[in-house]
């Protein structure tokens, strides 16, 4: 193919995604982002995922204290609370009732991330003035500003803009031996204002594998007219001409493309084939379309990038279909329908991806937050949908979130689910507790300014009290595992004619408790039950055992732990 021709094909290559294994991507190469990970001196990873339409936070946080309430606003669509196969699963009995909320029926692996110590869900989240529209509510939520902005960049390419000569001559120093790989990554096939920088435009190629994207690129000739320049410049008689200038730019773009085209190609055959198996399909009713799972593709491909070297910094998957105002559920059952097959796409895709991630020696490195245009309205419609609302939840996920529930459960009285974090606030204190940003340059440089102290709540230009979602070390993660869910020492021990056992769960499921000789052969199942969440008793006759040392082990769906019994005569 002719460079001519790959150019009247892709206008200035500009805007325009690549796919690898089948997923396109766009290379945010040569915007600030690319600068953030240059500055940064570690190899954490930001992933955001983009929830497309406007997610209806209320069916997927069921709000269990103010539930009557929350049944009468939305009666045709309220995910039900007890007397069902398919019910709200409660989330966590710990928590004090102002916080008491439920999981939609089919996020049933996100509880056990939750369990786990895995994810951390912040509520209300919004921005002041909240009109309810996508186009403008999704750029005011990836400029990084409030409801009167009009930033022309993203909060994530923002960062390091002034810093920008501190690294080197920009494009010629890009890509380079310390970091060979563009510093964002986007599936989809539009680029995000998320990260834009002023005056400089993500570019990317559109196809459709690494092997034929890398082919494609190898092929390309120079300039075939002789008359204007064989070796593929702009001709010396229009140099520093406007022409001269945007073309040097574009040739310029086209020799990068080169570069991480070969680069993710090596990376992504590095990387490998998963040993996790990633969801492909909703396994109950859905409408068309719905049914297979669009995240576990993207997932799968970030996570065999970072494992095959890739020092991609930022990367952003989407899933789409939230715009429910109408067959949000299905008219027979509540908790199926098109908003539940998304609820079990993310639930799902996100467990076999950190299983992924920890599989492969990943897991300590990398953090997924949400993100969604807006929520819905606390009431239903006719058309078992939600109209367009204002607040809603984001979702944390990772080994290094601080987990838990962070704000109230709304107000169901209202029209609106209410602001009680602005969502600059949420994304702030991520970067600067999780990608390790001087406060100062969030800031000045990030948020203008905005940056929330806590100090000060009602001082205009501060947001509330600050946020603790990231935790520089695994530290208080153990003890909030061991506060949910625990398996006691039996007493007596030693034991001689009977013990009793004693444990601790959180969630409504079975528990399995298993006595084992010293050789791991299993004597005996103590029990198999279904049992609710609080603290539970079983006394056990040991008289039939021989003297000796035997181990009893407890297992939950996302819970296990063993101990030693002593037998005497």
């Amino acid at each position: 193919m002719r460079r001519r021709d790959f150019l009247k094909k892709i206008p200035v290559a500009a805007g325009l995604p690549f796919a690898i294994s089948g997923i396109p991507m766009k290379a945010m190469a040569w915007n600030p982002l690319a600068m953030l990970a240059q500055q940064s001196d570690n190899d954490r990873v930001l992933i955001i995922l983009q929830l497309h339409g406007g997610n209806d936070g209320l069916n997927t946080l069921i709000p269990i204290e103010q539930y009557d309430l929350y049944y009468s606003r939305r009666a045709n669509i309220a995910i039900p609370k007890q007397n069902s196969l398919r019910k709200a699963i409660m989330l966590d009995s710990t928590l004090p009732a102002n916080q008491q909320v439920g999981l939609h029926p089919d996020m049933q692996a996100l509880k056990g991330m939750y369990d786990n110590g895995r994810m951390a869900f912040v509520q209300g989240v919004s921005y002041k003035n909240n009109n309810g529209s996508h186009f403008r509510g999704r750029d005011i939520w990836f400029m990084g500003g409030g409801f009167e902005d009009y930033y022309p960049s993203g909060w994530l390419g923002r960062y390091l803009q002034q810093e920008y000569a501190a690294l080197g001559t920009y494009p010629e120093d890009f890509p380079n031996p310390d970091m060979p790989d563009p510093l964002g990554i986007e599936m989809g096939n539009d680029v995000s204002l998320i990260f834009h920088q002023q005056g400089n435009i993500p570019t990317s190629i559109s196809l459709n594998d690494p092997a034929g994207f890398a082919q494609l690129v190898e092929e390309l000739e120079g300039f075939q007219d002789v008359d204007i320049d064989p070796r593929g410049k702009p001709p010396l008689s229009v140099q520093n001409s406007p022409y001269w200038h945007e073309m040097n730019w574009i040739l310029g773009l086209e020799k990068k493309t080169d570069d991480y085209a070969q680069r993710l190609y090596q990376v992504y055959l590095a990387g490998g084939n998963t040993t996790v198996t990633y969801p492909e399909i909703y396994p109950f009713n859905a409408p068309r379309g719905s049914k297979r799972n669009p995240l576990s593709a993207q997932l799968k491909l970030v996570a065999r990038l970072l494992a095959g070297g890739c020092k991609t910094k930022v990367f952003m998957v989407k899933i789409g279909g939230f715009d429910t105002h109408a067959e949000q559920v299905e008219s027979y059952d509540p908790t199926m329908g098109a908003h539940a097959a998304l609820m079990y796409h993310i639930s799902s895709a996100m467990k076999a991806f950190q299983d992924d991630l920890k599989a492969r020696g990943l897991e300590e490195r990398v953090l997924t937050v949400t993100t969604s245009e807006f929520g819905r309205r606390v009431h239903s419609n006719g058309s078992y949908g939600t109209d367009h609302g204002t607040g809603g939840p984001i979702l944390i996920f990772g080994k290094h979130v601080k987990p838990g529930v962070n704000g109230l459960v709304p107000d169901m009285t209202k029209d609106n689910v209410e602001m009680q974090y602005d969502y600059r606030q949420v994304y702030a204190n991520l970067l600067k507790d999780w990608m390790l940003v001087d406060k100062a340059k969030i800031t000045n440089d990030i948020f203008f300014g905005n940056f929330i102290d806590g100090e000060n709540p009602d001082e205009p230009g501060t947001f509330f009290q600050p946020l603790f979602l990231a935790l520089d070390v695994v530290t208080g993660t153990e003890n909030f595992v061991a506060s949910r869910f625990a398996l006691n020492e039996c007493y007596p021990n030693p034991a001689h004619t009977s013990t009793t056992f004693s444990f601790r769960v959180n969630a409504t499921g079975t528990v399995t408790l298993d006595l084992f000789d010293q050789r791991g052969n299993r004597i005996t199942q103590i029990i198999n039950q279904v049992y609710e969440p609080g603290d539970h008793r079983v006394t056990h006759d040991v008289s039939y055992l021989s003297p000796g040392l035997y181990i009893f082990r407890m297992k939950t769906a996302s819970f296990e732990a063993a101990k030693k019994l002593v037998i005497t005569r």
